[in-house]
């Protein structure tokens, strides 16, 4: 290759070297490299010669050529001559120094050029810049920064010249007065000063091993006094810093009594640094450095500098640690490491310094001081051992400090300190107290708010903190075991360690078992001995207490139970056997459960179970009366607590029971009264549960207790002079009232049965009957609460005992007087449910109530309960009253409704009779048809239970007829479609209830199940199913089952009932009684035939009105009846109905789809008119415009639009598949002529929507489909969205083209009688009908079925005869049909040889033809038909074709430049062997290589194949081979390596032909394409690249250059890329 070339293109990418497009660029110097890598003193001379001709050329350009010359160096440094690197050497020198100002960049790639020679031309690289390094003169910047950075580079290189350099550079010093070059200086003496350290720390590998430190003392002494004392006082901060690292660096290097003498003013010098700059990693670095060099020679004077050492290294330790900024990080590490330097030589002035600034209280001073505690403890622990009880001692202050943060640094010192012994020694305690503190505190952030601050450590994340540090000291420290058992048992009983219950018991529990199992003495605990310790009693009690609320306190449940049983022999001897057998199934509980899942109340009796239990077991009267009274000694610590204080009560009255001692029982009975907080209703429930449970064993103490009690001087107000505390006093003796009241009913509730009878009236009543007129609404709940547990406790007993409670009617008037009182619109107390709930217990109690008796009581309970808010209602708050939460409101309603229930059924109990049920459901009837939902579903839902408990209690001993029946069902059978859930449901059990009820009184027995009524259950679950189709069935299912059971004279009634129903409030409502009615009207309507006229009437007016889709379908069954009777009226009337048609006229003509016989005879009706009437009329668009516009006939639009409804049910299948041929070819025909045609203007309603005509059409032709079954077919029409397509104008074809191709894939048989339906359309007068069809028709030729059907004949004529078609389109069409043979039947195509290439020949030469779209079906379907033709009716018109086909290879159209690539393809089988046909092959194989990387896929896709089948004909087994396997249209081509290999190959089989290969690639270099130019140019990189020197006299090397110098200025980047990348290959 010519060298000039490859100058050229040099130049032209030196030129290139700035594009505006980074990847260019990058290309660029990847070239410019790579021509540089293989010959690299051309290119250098190039870049030097360039550098040297544009002296004024742009910094940036110069930097990036600069830039290249360093990358040729550093990868080409042992091939290049040494001359060159004479002159890079002085270019790179000249271009560094030549301008006196500093221009970083690209001063720094020219320095850069010297450092990469100077790694292995160091002496070449010291002479030239020695030369600019002169004593007396200043150097340039980038000549001292040059010689830094070989300093780094090339250690062993450089150190031996350094002493000559700093003996040069010593005077330069004191010439520098610009603080760059100060800088400059000091971080070539910083860089010099390590590489020095690093010779001499590697002396063995060093070429000079006699080199010693002492070699450059004085000059770095001399250096380090000019820096020191001069410019480390510099007003520039990053010149400040880089003196400060310079002088740490030499601080080593000085000799010992220099350094000595510096240490007092040096320390000093780099400590005032820290206030000057704000980046004190390096200064710590330096400081570390300086202190390092003093340890390490011994220095003596280093003491003196201590003090204030130790306070500028305490504000650094103390300085925020940023974790996310590393400079911070490594800075703290610095200052730590300068610390235990000072440690090892200071230990005690350490250690004291430390200790007294713990005590100051300055937050970021104590976190600094922790730290380095911290560090000294781990890191220094010989030094440390013998201060640890002084460290021990100074840890106290910060213990009390506040902050969190300092809190964290001590917890890590503690630690630090476990492991490390301390917790031992005496005070050790003090510290783990500080962990357990810890583990205790409460949460700091509610959720949602966020810290801002990010050194802040959360409650949260210190408490976490500790727990860890606990645990890990329990498990990792094995020595502390003593420290820690048994002395953690302290903490769990204060309440203030209470959040510190769960990590405390699971150290204990690792401790205790690790100790139980080896059998260790210490494991038993003696608690005369510790004294601290909570006794067996107190600590039994209180992890009892955790046990019963598990999921408190961080979940402390489980861990107190397995405790429990882990310290059982300590408790009392005689529990472990029982403990272990009873605790393990309450903990596997617990692990099953969750927050949500566990029954309180159950669990709570379980552990009151395992209580009594332990205490029998413990058989010892006295250690039972110490548990009674240390537990109510304990009860003060819940008093924050109440719920568990509550549990304690109970705990308490369970130990009294088990206790024999009836002084003790007394005593502790009066310690629980007197000190009770009886403000508290919690409280009050505990006291009096607790003294309920111990009068089991104690009734009559406990009995004179409390009337002792009430007589005591609680109850007596105390006289105050000024009466100032009257208010209060009166409060506080109503609520120790209310305790008293609730005790006497626990006492009621708990006492032994036989006992209790004779007691109530004497004893109890008689105390709580004073307080009956309070107005407290406390009080209140307390004598509702008794009354009800009285009247419980008299029903157990009268099971065993007959008893007339007289007092039973006074009861509940006081009861009912309470509810009156109660707000009628809120539901804020409990008086309700419990009022209700302790009538519920009193109804069954004789005497019985008379009828107005009980007539009141319903009235005042439903009345005061049915019309509260919902639930979700919040209420407004008044002033005397607190707000709910919404949990308690919600456990509110539902017991309040729970006891409504309960009550109405106790009621009904007393007359279960239809009279009877009638008096309590005229109290619910009314609410039934509520508008409020809630109100609705309380009703129904009450009446459900009501009914069922009716059903369950009825025994019926004579025949009585069920009058109420009907009224009854009227009522409810609505409701089962209430589109409120539980209100469904609710009424479906009414109605289960009801038939059976009606069972029962016809006579059935109890146990008799009706298959109808049972059938009623599974209904029940369908009316979840939102789904209407669903309810319909599920409410005719259901008026089945009671049209069966319902006597005849209850009928009428229940159908009028049902028409008020069809406009219920509830839309749902009106639906059921529309189902329910048509389903009566099937099953039983003949009964009610005079009724019909005034049905009708109704169902006209109520479908205006009706919007709901069930009940119109409903009503659509009824019509239907009336169209088998009045088919031409009915289907009258519906054309004419105005268009389009509104949902219920849509629903009529889908309904009259439901009757087989019905819907034929419309079919046929339909496709007679259709077929004789006009599809639409030319209408002017206007007198000025002119042009008209199609508007389709009203009439036929009105039938395709009813003909699609009725196809739309599903019972229309049998008349649609029996006509299917004719109505599938008749709806094809009407789509064909709708498409591009408007709907008729309504001129009476000028804003109606207009009807999609063509829509229409298509919407039908798909439901048939449905109907025919053709589910295959449906899909693929689906899938490729063919019904959008048929229905526009412009993809219409398309579409039709779409469904013939799904018919003869999936419905074959059913095509010979289409295509007889369709063949006298093609005739039709109107031009879109005949396209619709001919598209049909040719897309059917694709497939070989037609053939199969022997329908090919009549196909192809007809395809011959459109040839001629006066419309472009049907042309068009027809041309493709032809083509589509060769795919549909191959066989055939010889037989129509002559007549498809005269079609196909004709044309492509078409005149006419807008689009080029028949010349494209032309190429497109002749060179399918090539594949099949015999060679002898082809052989004489291959070589025409191929010229006719050439000129279209460069088309702009994507589809015609594929059409003909792809039948240039398939014209190579006819040619082969022709030395002709070769020669067209090669003429065009380079475009065809070109158009691989086409922009358009289906381009490439047809290179592929053609290469593929012409391979053979090129001439070349390699390319052959390579072709064939390469380009296979799925698989992805590497075009690069492809075109890489093709070059080698075309030039070892074409050398002759290179020529005229590489002009015709240069002729695409002005392609339109940009993929095809940027082809191109790869093409020559890659044909250049791999051609042997004596090839290339072929080529043109000039145009080539040419062409690629302009490529490389191409408007598009990637062409520009490409040009770059091929210009890397000249070499």
């Amino acid at each position: 290759m010519d060298e000039t070339d490859v100058e050229q293109v040099t130049l032209a990418l030196l030129d290139a070297a700035t594009d505006k497009d980074s990847e260019v660029q990058e290309q660029v110097r990847k070239s410019m490299l790579t021509l540089g890598k293989q010959q690299p003193d051309r290119v250098l001379a190039m870049c030097q010669d360039y550098l040297l001709k544009h002296p004024k050329l742009v910094v940036s350009h110069r930097v990036v050529i600069l830039q290249t010359i360093e990358l040729i160096v550093g990868c080409r440094i042992d091939v290049i001559s040494y001359p060159r690197i004479k002159s890079i050497i002085s270019l790179a020198s000249d271009e560094m120094t030549r301008s006196k100002e500093v221009i970083p960049d690209w001063q720094q790639a020219a320095s850069n050029i010297l450092v990469a020679v100077g790694n292995k031309h160091i002496n070449d690289i010291m002479e030239e810049i020695l030369s600019k390094f002169q004593p007396g003169l200043l150097p340039h910047f980038f000549v001292v920064q040059t010689l830094a950075n070989l300093s780094d580079s090339n250690v062993y290189g450089m150190v031996p010249f350094l002493n000559a350099i700093l003996g040069t550079m010593l005077p330069m010093l004191t010439m520098a007065k610009q603080d760059n070059m100060k800088w400059v200086f000091s971080f070539a003496l910083c860089h010099f000063s390590d590489s020095i350290l690093e010779y001499l720390a590697n002396l063995d590998k060093a070429p000079d091993p006699t080199v010693r430190k002492d070699t450059f003392s004085s000059e770095i002494y001399a250096a380090f006094d000019i820096l020191f004392n001069n410019w480390l006082q510099s007003r520039e901060s990053k010149l400040r810093l880089t003196v400060a690292e310079a002088v740490g660096s030499m601080c080593h290097l000085m000799a010992s009594d220099k350094l000595e003498e510096q240490i007092p003013k040096l320390i000093p010098a780099i400590l005032s640094l820290y206030k000057k700059n704000n980046e004190h990693y390096i200064i710590s670095k330096s400081l570390c450095q300086a202190l390092d060099a003093s340890v390490n020679m011994g220095s003596r004077v280093l003491e003196t500098q201590l003090d204030s050492l130790l306070v500028a290294l305490h504000q650094q330790v103390s300085a925020p640690v940023d974790y996310s900024n590393p400079p911070t990080v490594k800075n703290h590490n610095e200052v730590l490491r300068c610390f235990s330097l000072l440690a090892n030589s200071f230990p005690d002035r350490l250690v004291m310094f430390v200790i007294q600034k713990l005590e100051n209280s300055n937050e970021r001073s104590r976190m600094g001081s922790l730290a380095v505690l911290r560090h000294l403890i781990n890191s220094t622990t010989s030094t440390m051992e013998g201060k640890k009880l002084l460290i021990l001692a100074s840890i106290r202050q910060p213990m009390a400090d506040h902050s969190n943060k300092v809190k964290k640094r001590v917890v890590q010192v503690i630690s630090a300190m476990a492991h490390h012994g301390y917790l031992e020694l005496d005070g050790g305690e003090l510290l783990v107290r500080f962990i357990v503190q810890h583990c205790a505190l409460p949460d700091t952030y509610k959720r949602g708010q966020r810290p801002t601050d990010p050194e802040e450590v959360t409650n949260e994340a210190l408490r976490m903190m500790c727990d860890n540090t606990l645990h890990l000291l329990t498990t990792t420290v094995g020595r502390l075991a003593d420290v820690l058992w048994p002395k953690l048992l302290y903490y769990l009983t204060p309440s203030q360690y209470r959040y510190a219950t769960t990590p405390l018991c699971k150290s204990l529990i690792v401790l205790g078992n690790k100790k139980k199992n080896n059998q260790e003495p210490s494991f038993n605990i003696d608690f005369t001995q510790e004294v601290n310790l909570p006794s067996p009693q107190t600590l039994m009690v209180r992890l009892l207490v955790n046990a019963a609320f598990p999921f408190s306190s961080r979940g402390h449940g489980a861990p107190s139970l397995s405790l429990l049983q882990v310290l059982s022999v300590n408790i009392h001897p005689n529990t472990e056997i029982l403990w272990d057998k009873e605790i393990p199934p309450l903990l596997s509980m617990l692990e099953e459960s969750t927050e949500e899942s566990l029954d309180k109340k159950h669990w709570q009796e379980k552990l009151l179970k395992l209580l009594s239990k332990t205490l029998v077991t413990v058989d010892d009267d006295k250690w039972v009366c110490q548990l009674a009274s240390e537990a109510t000694r304990y009860l003060s610590t819940y008093n924050n607590d109440l719920e568990e204080k509550s549990f304690l009560y109970q705990c308490i009255g369970v130990t009294l029971q088990q206790s024999f001692n009836k002084e003790v029982v007394k005593k502790q009975l009066q310690e629980i009264l007197l000190t009770a907080r009886h403000n508290d209703a919690v409280e009050r429930e505990g006291v009096a549960m607790g003294v309920g449970l111990c009068a089991n064993s104690h009734l009559e103490g406990t009995l004179a207790k409390l009337e002792e009690f009430g007589k005591s001087d609680a109850f007596k107000k105390s006289p105050s002079i000024f009466n100032l505390l009257k208010e209060r006093n009166d409060v506080e003796v109503e609520k120790v009232k209310s305790t008293l009241i609730l005790c006497y009913g626990q006492v009621a509730l708990n006492a032994p049965p036989e006992k209790i009878l004779t007691r109530i009236d004497q004893d109890i009543l008689r105390c709580i009957s004073k307080h009956f007129n309070t107005k407290d609404l406390t009080m209140k709940l307390s004598l509702i609460q008794s009354v009800g547990l009285i009247a419980k406790a008299i029903s157990v007993c009268v099971k065993k005992q007959g008893y007339i409670f007289s007092r039973k009617q006074e009861l509940i008037n006081v009861m009912l007087d309470f509810i009156k009182a109660e707000a009628a619109d809120s539901l804020r107390t409990p008086v309700r449910h419990l009022v209700m709930t302790t009538c519920a217990n009193l109804m069954p109690l004789d005497p019985p109530l008379s009828e107005n008796e009980s007539f009141d009581l319903l009235k005042v309970c439903v009345n005061s309960v049915f019309p509260l808010p919902p639930e979700t209602h919040t209420p407004e708050k008044t002033k005397e009253e607190e707000i709910l939460d919404p949990q308690q409101r919600k456990a509110l309603y539902k017991d309040t409704m729970a006891a409504l229930q309960e009550l109405l059924k106790s009621v009904l109990t007393r007359d279960p009779t239809p009279d009877g049920l009638q008096s309590v459901f005229k109290h619910i009837e009314s609410w039934l048809s509520s508008r409020q939902d809630h109100e609705r579903e309380r009703a129904v839902t009450a009446a459900a239970h009501m009914l069922a408990h009716y059903l369950e209690n009825l025994t019926v001993k004579n025949m009585v007829t069920f009058h109420n029946l009907g009224a009854l069902l009227g009522r409810l059978a609505p409701r089962c479609s209430d589109p409120h859930p539980a209100v469904r449901t609710a009424a479906m059990d009414c109605i289960y209830s009801l038939l059976y009820i009606q069972l029962r009184y016809e006579g059935f027995s109890l146990d008799y199940k009706d298959d109808g009524v049972e059938s009623l259950l599974a209904l029940k679950d369908k009316l979840d199913n939102p789904d209407h189709s669903v309810l319909y069935k599920t409410c005719s299912d259901l008026t089945k089952v009671m049209s069966k059971r319902l006597p005849q004279q209850q009928l009428t009634t229940l159908v009028f009932m049902l028409f008020e129903g069809l406009v219920d409030s509830q839309a749902n409502c009106c639906r059921a009684s529309s189902v329910i009615l048509n389903t009566l009207l099937k099953n039983r309507g003949g009964g009610l035939q005079e009724l019909v006229p005034e049905m009708l009437e109704v169902l006209h007016v109520r479908l205006q009105n009706i919007t709901e889709e069930q009940v119109r379908v409903a009503v659509g069954q009824t019509v239907l009846i009336l169209a088998s009777q009045h088919l031409q009226t009915v289907i009258n009337a519906l054309v004419n109905q105005p268009l389009p048609y509104d949902s219920w006229t849509s629903e009529m003509w889908m309904a009259l789809g439901a009757d087989p016989i019905v819907a034929n005879q419309i079919i046929e009706m339909v496709m007679e008119k259709l077929l004789i009437m006009a599809p639409y009329v030319d209408q002017r668009d206007s007198m000025i415009r002119g042009g008209t516009t199609k508007v389709a006939t009203n009439q036929p639009l009105a039938m395709t639009c009813g003909l699609k409804e009725l196809l739309l049910n599903g019972q229309s299948q049998e008349p649609a598949v029996s006509l299917f041929p004719q109505l599938f070819s008749c709806l094809a025909v009407r789509l064909g002529a709708s498409v591009g045609v408007s709907a008729p203007k309504d001129s009476n309603n000028k804003h109606a929507p207009s009807v999609h005509v063509a829509g229409v059409a298509a919407d039908a032709l798909r439901i048939l489909l449905a109907r025919a079954q053709l589910d295959e077919v449906m899909k693929r029409l689906e899938e490729d969205n063919a019904w959008d397509a048929m229905k526009e104008a412009n993809t219409h074809i398309t579409g039709v083209t779409l469904l013939a191709k799904a018919m003869a894939k999936h419905a074959g048989p059913r095509l010979p009688a289409i295509v007889e339906c369709l063949c006298p359309s093609l005739n039709n007068i109107y031009e879109c009908q005949r396209i619709t069809v001919t598209a049909f028709f040719s897309e059917l030729l694709n497939h070989h079925v037609v053939t199969e059907l022997m329908l090919i004949d009549v196909l192809m004529n007809n395809m011959m005869e459109r040839i001629s078609d006066p419309c472009c389109s049907v042309r068009m069409l027809a041309v493709r049909g032809l083509g589509n043979i060769a795919v549909g039947s191959p066989e055939k195509v010889n037989k129509y040889a002559k007549e498809l290439l005269a079609a196909m020949s004709s044309g492509m030469e078409e005149k006419d033809d807008p689009g080029k779209l028949i010349t494209l079906e032309a190429m497109s379907g002749l060179s399918k038909v090539l594949l099949h033709l015999d060679k002898k009716n082809v052989h004489l018109l291959v070589v025409y074709i191929f010229m006719k086909i050439k000129p279209f290879l460069e088309c702009e159209n994507d589809e015609i430049r594929c059409a003909s690539i792809h039948l240039m393809g398939n014209l190579s089988k006819f040619g082969s062997g022709e030395p002709v046909f070769k020669d067209q092959i090669h003429n065009v194989l380079v475009s065809l290589l070109l158009h691989l990387v086409d922009p358009n896929p289906e381009v490439v896709k047809a290179c592929k194949y053609s290469m593929r089948v012409c391979a053979p004909v090129v001439g070349s087994e390699q390319i052959t081979a390579m072709f064939q396997n390469h380009l296979h249209e799925d698989k992805s081509l590497h075009y690069g390596e492809f075109i890489n290999d093709l070059t080698k190959y075309l030039i070892q089989d074409f050398p002759g032909m290179l020529n005229f290969y590489h002009i015709s690639v240069i002729q695409f270099f002005k392609s339109n394409w940009p993929e095809v130019r940027a082809g191109a140019a790869m093409f020559i990189g890659f044909l250049l690249g791999n051609l042997q020197e004596e090839h290339f006299s072929h080529l043109n090397m000039g145009t080539i250059t040419k062409g690629l110098v302009m490529l490389l200025q191409d408007p598009d980047p990637v062409v520009r890329v490409k040009a770059a990348e091929a210009m890397g290959h000249f070499h």
